[in-house]
């Protein structure tokens, strides 16, 4: 029986640049079926049991561990998205604060770990859920604890890597940031355009249409392109699908295009299971009719949720390491040269002057 998720199955070991890890497939057991029963039961899975795809067999066992962080205005529905991506319920003992006790809530960032294993592969999946922000009368820098959260996880990254227990590091970067953007502006407002810029050199952005059940197909198509121009216009720096290879197949090439012209992903929030011609479905009701979360004539969130764990995965991952780690690390280096050179200059000052000190007073006393 052909695996459902083996369609974006070839991984994506192109990036030539990258480093020789890229990985290539394996030949090993595949993971094996029961039967076809099975098929239905399959349609309610997320689809990281291709990881062992995207990375080699051995790391199966260790299973794998990915942050995903969500930012963006409050209200937005993150926290159902998540919920949705990943078929589990992270925010079942959250309260739902009424309106007051929401405008005085301290804005703090919150983190859910939940262990997923489907297939027999294990993932330890990290939610990072930042506050929406909007809420606050004043907004400025609203992003500073966000980015303050990010560095932090590096430098704690950066410590365990140069200490003693280098074998059995807690990885806890954060490898993605859906940032979701409000469906009831003009395309991007100027909080986005400063949210996102204050992170984009730290964190894959992937940007979300919030709520897209509220618009129209086509106004959807619209908002998409004016959001795209808009983070061209900005110079925002958001997650690049690596470019396929010229020898990939066509199919692998059509998917290419169409998740790059799906920027920013649409989704819908709904968690909900309703009956849509004798069928369950995720979805929202609405009078004309119901809206399907997982109908990608309704919404990217299949797209998004493919892209996300099925095939961009260990990529996001390679980049926060081989781009946005480095780039930390190197600050991190180059500041601590900065405080030695400055600490040696201060010394040798300090004995030039003292020198100075000795040799004046021995020609005074002749």
């Amino acid at each position: 029986m052909q695996h459902p998720h083996h369609e974006g199955g070839h991984g994506h070991h192109h990036h030539q640049h990258h480093d020789h890890k890229r990985h290539h497939h394996h030949d090993g057991p595949e993971p094996h079926d029961v039967d076809a029963d099975r098929e239905d039961q399959d349609k309610e899975y997320v689809g990281f049991a291709t990881l062992p795809n995207q990375v080699h067999r051995k790391s199966v066992k260790k299973g794998f561990d990915f942050t995903l962080m969500v930012a963006g205005e409050s209200g937005l529905g993150k926290s159902t998205l998540v919920n949705s991506l990943f078929l589990t319920d992270l925010y079942k003992d959250r309260k739902l604060l009424n309106a007051e006790e929401r405008i005085t809530q301290t804005v703090e960032i919150t983190k859910h770990t939940v262990d997923i294993e489907e297939k027999g592969v294990k993932l330890k999946l990290t939610i990072v859920d930042t506050p929406g922000f909007g809420d606050a009368v004043n907004n400025t820098e609203c992003w500073k604890s966000v980015a303050d959260y990010i560095d932090q996880q590096f430098e704690q990254y950066f410590r365990d890597e140069s200490g003693l227990n280098r074998k059995n590091i807690q990885d806890n970067r954060v490898h993605c940031c859906l940032y979701f953007i409000s469906p009831f502006g003009h395309g991007l407002r100027p909080l986005d355009v400063e949210f996102m810029k204050a992170l984009h050199e730290k964190v894959n952005i992937v940007p979300v249409l919030a709520k897209a059940d509220t618009l129209t197909p086509t106004e959807v198509k619209k908002k998409k392109i004016k959001i795209r121009e808009e983070i061209e216009q900005y110079g925002i720096k958001i997650y690049q699908f690596p470019d396929c290879d010229s020898d990939e197949d066509e199919e692998f090439k059509q998917q290419d295009l169409e998740l790059k012209e799906s920027i920013p992903f649409a989704v819908i929030g709904s968690n909900t299971v309703v009956e849509a011609k004798g069928k369950r479905v995720r979805g929202r009701l609405y009078p004309w009719g119901i809206v399907e979360v997982e109908n990608s004539a309704h919404c990217d969130f299949v797209k998004l949720r493919n892209m996300l764990v099925r095939t961009h995965m260990q990529d996001l991952k390679d980049v926060t390491r081989e781009t946005h780690y480095e780039n930390y690390r190197a600050q991190c280096i180059q500041s601590m040269t900065r405080m030695v050179v400055k600490e040696r200059n201060r010394n040798d000052r300090q004995s030039n002057t003292k020198r100075l000190h000795l040799a004046s007073n021995r020609t005074s006393s002749t």
